[in-house]
């Protein structure tokens, strides 16, 4: 139907409504009285239009009826009050009286035949225009049958084209049970899960608590691996919170919902006041961390943003993405190499930043093993580079990521992040520009890590490849990751070491086998192969060495790591040896060694017949070749 003749069709039924309503409560009021006094044919008028002019107002001819809720019934009370009211305010007017047991009969006649000829057509639709064959649905099963649960129920008990079949709900609300939502029963709770699927042939399970603890989703989740029924989850509640998916929007479960942290509610408002209006600028604005950190600074209307990559496509890509979303900053791409003095200088002191989140850095640890050169040359002298270049164009702050393979390193790129932390200490100390460091651990998903080359092993047919069976790892989600890094900016006196509390750390292995899990497989099809730790990696990472601890948290799942002795001429002389050409094994043990950390020295980097031994703290290596 055209709208202008849904339109008409309304209006028609509405005028008729209108104008009876009136006549309809006299005659219930007075049935013996034959004559209709003018009071009433004047109300019935003054009705008419009153009624016309609140229903414009609140759009209830442009509403589709047949999704009609309890929005529209407070649309329709709204508009049948005020126009009762302004009949009553005109019969005291025109006639000095008000026929107030005449009007509250109108109201509520008013009331039942506007909202009855509304939602009978959404009666009608629900019952003889849906589609009623269920035979070759999937039957399926909601857990949750609160807010978000009811939401997906609504809409798979109405949607026509939908392959799933509901047969009910599992929630652990004692209060729940034995009732019904939407006309389905509430089966049970979730510890009776496994019983309702078998007994009611369930195959295919939507978890709908959008606020729900990562703890027990992957509880509930496991639970649901026990049986054979697909399961998929709806949005987290903080994309529901942002309105990046609506509350219907059901997918699979990924391992990101199983191992990333609950949310932190971020300081917007200190936020705010360190970036919106300011010029910022992202190093590695390209890579999982930089792109996202781009993403979130852009939430906060800086006047400028200004990306700064080596690469030129994930430049150009994250270029387009943010102009593509509309952001109101200016965005200006760089391309440039931060191991380039001149360059960066050069563009710290045209683009003039109050803000620099820093993070370009070389990450993979067994590739940085086999170029140890190129670490320091990277991450903590392109580091220092940026740094210093920074200090001269008076830039208000600057955050460095740091990774928790700096803390007590056993490889070249931990420990080349631990001088970087170094060097952003030091520069604190001799600037007026804040410079704080932040620590955190495996991020899902990003460029490089495991999650991705476990798809790819599984895709294949496997086997999946785990270094160790007893390796552990602290994970977060990348936007996690990038929140709490802006926060912790906005919280920096200058000097410290922030550390994000990264929750309980996951083994490999476990991760391994949800991933199996969620791609539909078992792992005696899959099957996971144990291949030996790598150069460089150690079984469990730290977040804090015993020198750093500061217990309390400054802000929620936020740590202050305390500020460490600094040697700069140490790192100094690693500089030299990078311009000397020295060996990279020899280049390693000593960075480790500044850093901090535990060398266990490569055989061939030995002189002849003398046996692996571990070097000690403080022993100096320059006379080592």
């Amino acid at each position: 139907m055209s709208y202008q003749k849904r339109l008409a069709a309304l209006v028609t039924v509405d005028s008729i409504i209108v104008l009876m309503s009136i006549v309809f409560s006299y005659m219930l009021l007075t049935p013996f009285n034959n004559v209709v006094p003018i009071a009433i044919i004047v109300s019935s008028l003054g009705l008419f239009v009153s009624h016309h002019l609140f229903a414009h107002v609140f759009k209830l001819y442009k509403r589709v009826w047949s999704y009609a809720s309890i929005y529209e019934l407070k649309a329709i009370l709204k508009a049948v009050t005020l126009s009762i009211a302004v009949v009553a305010v005109l019969q005291v007017v025109v006639f000095g009286s008000m026929y107030t047991r005449a009007l509250i009969v109108t109201w509520m006649l008013h009331v039942i035949f506007i909202g009855g000829s509304r939602f009978m057509w959404r009666m009608y639709r629900d019952t003889y225009l849906s589609t009623n064959d269920t035979s070759e649905k999937k039957r399926t099963l909601i857990i949750g049958a609160g807010f978000g649960g009811s939401m997906v129920g609504r809409q798979l008990t109405q949607s026509g084209n939908t392959e799933l079949n509901l047969v009910g709900y599992i929630d652990d609300d004692p209060n729940k049970q034995q009732l019904a939502v939407f006309d389905l029963p509430v089966l049970g709770t979730v510890n009776e899960l496994e019983t309702v699927v078998q007994l009611k042939k369930i195959e295919h399970i939507i978890i709908a608590i959008p606020s729900l603890s990562r703890e027990r989703l992957h509880e509930i989740f496991n639970r649901c691996t026990n049986t054979n029924a697909k399961t998929q989850i709806m949005p987290r509640v903080e994309d529901l919170a942002s309105g990046k998916v609506s509350v219907t929007a059901i997918r699979d479960v990924q391992v990101e919902d199983l191992l990333g942290r609950d949310p932190v509610e971020l300081d917007i408002s200190k936020i705010s006041n360190k970036l919106s209006g300011k010029t910022v600028l992202v190093t590695g604005a390209g890579g999982s961390i930089g792109s996202e950190i781009c993403r979130q600074v852009a939430n906060f209307k800086p006047a400028k943003l200004i990306l700064l990559g080596h690469g030129e496509n994930s430049i150009y890509e994250i270029e387009r993405e943010l102009k593509t979303n509309g952001i109101e900053a200016a965005i200006q791409p760089v391309i440039a190499d931060i191991q380039d003095r001149e360059r960066i200088e050069h563009v710290m002191m045209r683009e003039k930043p109050d803000v620099i989140y820093h993070a370009a850095a070389h990450k993979h640890v067994p590739l940085m093993e086999q170029n140890a050169h190129e670490a320091v040359k990277n991450n903590v002298m392109g580091t220092k580079n940026v740094a210093k270049a920074a200090d001269k164009s008076g830039v208000s702050a600057f955050v460095m990521v740091s990774t928790d393979k700096a803390v007590n390193p056993t490889s070249i790129m931990g420990a080349t992040k631990r001088l970087a932390e170094m060097v952003v200490q030091h520069m604190n100390k001799v600037s007026d520009t804040r410079f704080v460091a932040v620590r955190f651990g495996n991020v899902l998903g990003s460029r490089g890590s495991v999650i991705p080359l476990f798809k790819k092993q599984i895709a294949a047919g496997g086997p999946v490849t785990v270094t160790d069976p007893d390796m552990t790892r602290y994970f977060m989600t990348i936007p996690e990751a990038s929140r709490l890094v802006i926060q912790a900016g906005a919280l920096a006196d200058g000097g410290e070491i922030f550390v994000l509390d990264m929750g309980e750390p996951v083994k490999i292995v476990d991760l391994a086998k949800n991933l199996i899990k969620l791609s539909g497989y078992d792992t005696d099809d899959i099957g996971i192969k144990y291949t030996g730790m790598r150069p460089g990696e150690k079984l469990y990472e730290e977040l804090l060495s015993d020198d750093e601890v500061h217990g309390e948290q400054i802000y929620p799942q936020i740590y202050r790591g305390k500020t460490a002795a600094i040697d700069i001429s140490a790192i100094e002389r690693a500089e030299a040896y990078v311009a000397q050409g020295v060996a990279d094994l020899t280049l390693r043990e000593y960075v480790l060694e500044i850093a901090g950390g535990v060398i266990e020295r490569k055989e061939e980097s030995l002189p002849p017949k003398k046996e692996t031994s571990k070097i000690k703290v403080g022993q100096d290596l320059a006379v080592v070749k």
